[in-house]
């Protein structure tokens, strides 16, 4: 069971990888066989929800 944290809900971010801005909604670690990963669920401006690698990521 994943465990989401809300704390930074609502932040602005910028996504380096699609380049454009977004919405933070929550945090979480996905555990993988050989590690943790940061992830995070984010809204972009069209309205889709998609997850990313907190490493993608900045506030803006």
């Amino acid at each position: 069971m994943t465990t989401k944290d809300y704390t930074m809900y609502g932040t602005k971010i910028y996504n380096h990888k699609k380049q454009e801005v977004g919405l933070l909604i929550s945090t979480w670690v996905n555990v993988y066989a050989d590690g943790k990963v940061d992830f995070a669920t984010c809204v972009d401006s069209k309205g889709n929800k998609y997850n990313t690698e907190m490493d993608n990521i900045t506030p803006s």
